[in-house]
């Protein structure tokens, strides 16, 4: 959900709905990375965390998946409401997917699971 006041994403929140999500691609087969965390705080260049407890002013969370046929998304998304999406679903069909203007965390989730059948198919 994005703040009224502060107008950003609660990137925890965002954090527990791609737990979820890696559940169910974990069953389907795929690999999901160890999540990061990034500290707008933190000195250039920014270091990724994987530790939450790390990170006191929240900026960004993200996760690697991979699939078969060495396919894998990359996704990390900023309380600002946008992400940084880029994959590889085969050596012919790479590149980045257009993430601005996530909403909410919903609108998050509703999008992870297009990026992720866009690039391995369909998730059961």
């Amino acid at each position: 959900m994005i703040h009224p006041v502060d107008g950003i994403l609660d990137i925890d929140e965002a954090a527990a709905a791609l737990a979820r999500q890696a559940l169910r691609w974990r069953s389907a087969g795929f690999e999901v990375g160890q999540v990061t965390w990034r500290d707008a705080e933190a000195s250039w260049p920014q270091p990724l965390e994987t530790e939450r407890a790390r990170v006191h002013d929240l900026d960004s969370v993200g996760v690697v998946i991979s699939g078969p046929g060495e396919a894998e998304l990359s996704l990390v998304l900023f309380r600002g409401g946008w992400a940084d999406v880029d994959f590889v679903a085969s050596l012919d069909d790479f590149g980045s997917l257009p993430a601005s203007g996530i909403a909410s965390v919903p609108d998050f989730e509703s999008r992870m699971n297009q990026w992720v059948t866009r690039v391995f198919g369909d998730v059961q």
